[in-house]
C-alpha cells in the first residue's frame, strides 16, 4: 500500500517481443499505457529478428518510461512497485526489460515482480471490465500461444490445454505468406475474410475427432489445417485456376475460430465456469470475436474481450497483473530474477 493509503501505483514494463510497453496502474485503474513498436523493422524479414528487437528495446526504453510518467503526471518517486515480463518470450528482449526493471527497483528501493506475459494478456481485462469473479476461463491466443487457462482468484492458474504445434496467430502468418500477403498475415487475412464465404471450402478441424477427445479435449492443433490450405491452393495453381483469396481466407479463419470457440465453451461447461475472457494478439480477429460472442450467448457464458488496443503486447497487461499480485500480498521477486523464454503458464510470478 502506498504512503497515502491509496491502492499501490505499479509501473509495468513489457518487452517479450517487438513492442516496448510501459504502463502505470493503480488498483484496477489504468493511468497511462505507452508503447513503442519495432514491427516495421522486421516486416522485410517476414518475422521477428530477436537481435533487432533487442536493440530497439534498448533505444526505446528510457524515452517510453519518460513519456509514460509525463503523460500520467507522476514522478518515479511515486511508484510503489515495478512489474516486468519475466517470460515467456524472446530471451534478448526479455533481458532488456528485466535489466531496466531491476535498475529501477534498486535505485528506487521498490519491490520487483517478474510476471507471466501470457497470463497478463487475460488479466488486462480487469482494467476494462472490472475485477474478475472468483473463477474465470481464459483463452489466450497469439502468434506464439493458443492456451486455455483456468484462473482462480486471478493469480492461481491451471493450464487445461495448449497448442501441440502451430499457435493460431502463427498459422495465420504462415497462411498469409502462402497467399502472398504482407507480414504479419493475420490482419490481412482478417480483412479478406470479411468479404469471403466461410463455407466455401471445408478445411479440417484439428483434434476434434472422437479419438482425440479423450487425450486432447482442451488442446489445439493448426499445423494440419495450414497444410490443408497449402495443398488446396497448390492444386488450384497446378490446374491453372485463379485462387479465390477471399473465400480461402474466410474458410480458413472459420476453421480456426470454430475449433477455438468449440473447445473453449466445452471447457467452460466441464469446469462449471460462467465467465470467459479472451486475450492475446489473435483475439483481435473479427471471426473469432463474432463466433465467441454467438456461442457464449447460446451457452449462457459471459464473454469478456478487451478492446483491440489491449490485445497486442503492451505495458498495461503487465502492470495489471503486477497490481493483482501486489494486492494479494504475494512476495516480490529477487533482484537477480532470471528471464525464462518458456516460462510455465502455471507460474504467475518468479
Amino acid at each position: 500500500m502506498s504512503a497515502t493509503g491509496a491502492q499501490p501505483l505499479v509501473l509495468g514494463i513489457e518487452t517479450s517481443c517487438d513492442e516496448t510497453g510501459v504502463a502505470l496502474v493503480r488498483g484496477h485503474d489504468l493511468l497511462v499505457d505507452a508503447v513503442a513498436s519495432s514491427v516495421d523493422e522486421h516486416a522485410r524479414f517476414g518475422g521477428i529478428i530477436p537481435e533487432i528487437a533487442s536493440r530497439a528495446h534498448l533505444e526505446a526504453m528510457v524515452p517510453t518510461i519518460e513519456r509514460a510518467l509525463a503523460t500520467a503526471d507522476v514522478s518515479l518517486g511515486e511508484v510503489d512497485a515495478i512489474a516486468v515480463t519475466a517470460g515467456p518470450g524472446l530471451v534478448g528482449p526479455l533481458t532488456v526489460g528485466a535489466s531496466a526493471a531491476k535498475a529501477l527497483a534498486l535505485a528506487l528501493d521498490k519491490p520487483l515482480y517478474g510476471v507471466n506475459h501470457v497470463i497478463g494478456h487475460a488479466v488486462v481485462d480487469e482494467l476494462v471490465d472490472g475485477p474478475f469473479p472468483e473463477r474465470v476461463m481464459a483463452l489466450v491466443v497469439s502468434g506464439g500461444h493458443s492456451s486455455l487457462l483456468l484462473l482462480d482468484d486471478t493469480v492461481h492458474v491451471t493450464e487445461l490445454g495448449s497448442t501441440l504445434d502451430d499457435a493460431a496467430g502463427e498459422a495465420f502468418d504462415k497462411v498469409g505468406r502462402l497467399l502472398g500477403l504482407p507480414y504479419p498475415g493475420g490482419p490481412h487475412i482478417d480483412r479478406l475474410a470479411r468479404d469471403g464465404d466461410p463455407h466455401a471450402i471445408r478445411f479440417p478441424r484439428g483434434l476434434t475427432a472422437p479419438k482425440d477427445q479423450a487425450r486432447h479435449a482442451a488442446d489445439f492443433s493448426f499445423s494440419g489445417l495450414k497444410t490443408a490450405v497449402a495443398r488446396w491452393v497448390e492444386a488450384r495453381q497446378d490446374a491453372g485456376e485463379e485462387i479465390p483469396l477471399h473465400d480461402v481466407a474466410a474458410s480458413f479463419a472459420e476453421a480456426v475460430a470454430d475449433v477455438l470457440t468449440a473447445k473453449t465453451i466445452a471447457a467452460c461447461h466441464a469446469h462449471g465456469v460462467r465467465t470467459l475472457v479472451v486475450g492475446g494478439g489473435f483475439s483481435a480477429n473479427s471471426q473469432l470475436r463474432d463466433m465467441a460472442a454467438k456461442r457464449c450467448a447460446e451457452a449462457g457464458v459471459e464473454l469478456r474481450i478487451p478492446p483491440i488496443r489491449y490485445c497486442t503486447d503492451n505495458g498495461a497487461m503487465i502492470a495489471a497483473l503486477g497490481s493483482a499480485v501486489v494486492r494479494r500480498g504475494l512476495p516480490p521477486s529477487p533482484l537477480d530474477l532470471p528471464v525464462d523464454s518458456s516460462m510455465p503458464l502455471t507460474q504467475v510470478l518468479v
